[in-house]
């Protein structure tokens, strides 16, 4: 039964980064589009915004590809939860709030949350790292999940938010 609710949660998740990277880029669901989305990361101090919107939606629609197919999940979930925890830390400190509703990061915290669980657990039973494993099992070390991605994920997310965390909260300062 787990190996059904993390092929769920993949799919799931994979669905949400499609949508996100949709948003940004296209202007599908709803989204900005690409010139717009530009304007806004500029605005936050994330410069040159068209670069910054083009490495987000790149990074989303990997993660989302890697989520969905079950193949280099860790990758994946790291790629995964690191996006949704640059804009959870971006929109918190641009807005110096934290929940969703006031402009803050819940619920890119959450995906980040659900991105790195998903890389915990692993692809499960019904993914290409199954198949990979089962042809090459000296690749488990890295597919398979292990305590080190319990580590690694989130720690790695982390670092990779902050920095831009960190040039929204600079633009904030130098404009008030």
């Amino acid at each position: 039964m787990m190996d059904i609710g993390v092929i769920i949660l993949r799919f799931i998740l994979g669905a949400i980064l499609l949508a996100h990277a949709g948003q940004k880029l296209f202007g599908w669901f709803g989204g900005n589009g690409f010139k717009r989305q530009a304007i806004v990361f500029e605005a936050l101090g994330l410069k040159p915004g068209q670069v910054m919107v083009a490495m987000a939606g790149a990074m989303e629609l990997a993660a989302a590809s890697l989520l969905v197919l079950g193949l280099a999940t860790p990758l994946g979930a790291l790629i995964g939860s690191g996006t949704m925890l640059v804009a959870g830390l971006t929109m918190q400190t641009a807005s110096g709030k934290f929940w969703n509703a006031a402009g803050g990061g819940e619920y890119p915290y959450v995906l980040f949350a659900f991105s790195a669980a998903v890389g915990i657990l692993g692809g499960g039973r019904y993914s290409v790292d199954r198949l990979l494993t089962d042809r090459w099992p000296n690749l488990a070390t890295w597919l398979e999940p292990f305590w080190i991605h319990a580590l690694a994920i989130p720690l790695l997310a982390l670092a990779s938010a902050l920095p831009f965390a960190m040039l929204v909260r600079r633009g904030r300062t130098v404009s008030s």
